[in-house]
């Protein structure tokens, strides 16, 4: 598996937006230190799934960043794309794994050490742990679990733990404390003025 990168950046399709310039910024300011998650919201048919994680997938590959996409891994392996991330509501990870191969990057979802442990065991490289904080990108998530959900699941898995969930830049002190690895964002960078200073921002707290 490569070095994973703290910051992921999940693409925002909300109400039609266009993410690339977004994702152009904040490579353009963070590069090899990025994740990029390509979400393509239920609005979305495949087939423009399909173009957005094409031309993310190039953009990243001149940056030197980690692409992956969310829930459709089948979009995934279309585009060319060696890695993917899964929810509590998509293909199991087991199945995820066996989908993407052994050598590609597979995160998972979890909130709780239970199923933070059951996803490693079946093969996450990674995990995405939250909503942290309420968050308004995402509707139907459970209530926020804090910090101390993030320190109840890193203290229970030996893999990266990426906090999500209403992250900004004046809270990632505190999740970093609670031992999350990196924080992933959609708001904080696709709702910035300047997408590209908010990621140098987000970078070095991460630091």
């Amino acid at each position: 598996m490569p070095v994973l990168g703290r910051l992921h950046l999940i693409t925002d399709t909300r109400g039609g937006r266009d993410p690339l310039p977004v994702l152009r910024a904040a490579l353009d300011a963070g590069g090899p230190e990025l994740v990029v998650q390509v979400r393509a919201t239920s609005g979305l048919g495949d087939a423009e799934a399909y173009r957005l994680a094409c031309a993310a997938a190039a953009l990243c590959a001149d940056a030197g960043a980690t692409c992956l996409v969310n829930d459709r891994l089948h979009v995934a392996l279309a585009a060319g794309i060696r890695g993917g991330h899964v929810g509590a509501d998509d293909l199991p990870v087991a199945a995820a794994r066996r989908v993407l191969g052994p050598a590609a990057l597979l995160g998972a979802t979890a909130r709780d050490p239970r199923t933070a442990l059951s996803a490693v065991a079946a093969g996450a490289d990674y995990l995405g742990v939250g909503p942290c904080h309420a968050t308004t990108t995402k509707p139907g998530l459970p209530p926020p679990i804090g910090a101390d959900g993030i320190r109840a699941v890193a203290a229970a898995v030996d893999v990266p733990v990426i906090a999500i969930g209403g992250v900004t830049v004046a809270r990632v002190a505190a999740l970093r404390a609670a031992g999350a690895y990196g924080v992933a964002v959609v708001a904080a960078l696709a709702d910035a003025d300047d997408p590209g200073r908010e990621t140098t921002r987000l970078l070095a707290a991460l630091r």
